[in-house]
């Protein structure tokens, strides 16, 4: 396991500290799960860019929830 020193500033302390009680995480977990989150937030962009490009294509059908359902 890696291990990552972290200098933070006053300010970036206290938002640390906030954040690790609002989410009831210390510090660690609180950093690893912010990263999970911004990784995720990259991989969504992607599917959604994957998918208007797709649309614009004119390769995504949409089918009636009504043929779905009968």
């Amino acid at each position: 396991m890696a291990v990552i020193e972290l200098e933070l500033n006053r300010e970036e302390e206290k938002m640390v500290t906030f954040l690790s009680d609002y989410y009831d995480r210390d510090d660690s977990e609180l950093i690893k799960y912010s990263l999970k989150e911004l990784y995720e937030d990259i991989v969504d962009r992607k599917v959604i860019a994957n998918f208007e490009e797709r649309e614009k294509s004119g390769k995504i059908t949409f089918i009636d929830s009504d043929k779905i359902f009968s």
